[in-house]
């Protein structure tokens, strides 16, 4: 509603009134969840999962690969174009966002090599698609979430936490967001990874780190404790000023 009135005072001027007193009104406050994400056992359970033996799996396989490494979008997976990928130095791929934003991320070495194999033993097929369809079509939004639900499914008699756990594309893009952050990677290269118009967007990851409370935890003093700094005996420091 906001987006529109802030487009209606500039496209009619004379109701620039109404669209100020409009835009005065605070936006509804909601409850958010914390994000759902996919820790190394899981992620090693979900990758496991497809049937490397069929074409379908090996698709799938890779495509999963790249989701969690890239954290890119389902629109962006499926948008892919064999001329998108740049395998050997520097592998990385290309992809058009929100926005039309072009941006370029790199590949892991595994990934790399997971994804240059799958394109060499696609190389029969006709579509231009890195992920196509059985048909050789796009895969569809719809399509990329089954098989990514029904990989989890499979994943869980492995990994039972993943029962816990409703594991979409967008979680595996959060995946790829929380591994970056549990390197220390920043915030604001996270965005740029993303492709996030705003570093506030990334925000949300910072909140989801356990590990980052961990450590401010061990730094604050426990309550009802006592400190006091630690005074070596003389036969020690003689010890000492002998080596």
């Amino acid at each position: 509603m906001h987006s529109f009135f802030r487009y209606v005072a500039l496209a009619e001027p004379a109701h620039a009134l109404l669209c100020q007193q409009v835009l005065a009104m605070p936006s509804k406050r909601c409850q958010r969840k914390p994000i759902a994400f996919l820790d190394g056992p899981e992620i090693a359970a979900v990758l496991a999962a497809p049937d490397q033996s069929t074409w379908i799996g090996r698709r799938d396989r890779t495509l999963l690969a790249v989701a969690i490494q890239t954290g890119l979008r389902v629109s962006e997976l499926i948008g892919l174009r064999r001329e998108d990928v740049v395998l050997g130095s520097g592998a990385h791929v290309r992809c058009e966002g929100k926005g039309r934003k072009q941006r370029c991320t790199p590949l892991a070495r595994d990934t790399a090599a997971v994804l240059e194999t799958w394109l060499r033993q696609n190389v029969a097929a006709k579509s231009e698609r890195v992920f196509p369809s059985i048909r050789g079509r796009s895969l569809s939004r719809d399509a990329v979430e089954e098989l990514v639900t029904r990989h989890a499914l499979r994943a869980q008699q492995d990994c039972p936490s993943l029962k816990q756990k409703t594991v979409t594309p967008h979680v595996l893009r959060h995946s790829s967001a929380m591994r970056l952050r549990a390197h220390g990677v920043d915030q604001s290269v996270i965005a740029l990874w993303l492709g996030h118009e705003s570093v506030e967007t990334t925000q949300m990851y910072l909140h989801a780190d356990l590990r980052l409370k961990e450590q401010a935890l061990s730094r604050v003093e426990p309550l009802g404790a006592t400190l006091s700094r630690y005074r070596p005996e003389d036969d020690l420091l003689r010890f000492l000023e002998s080596l």
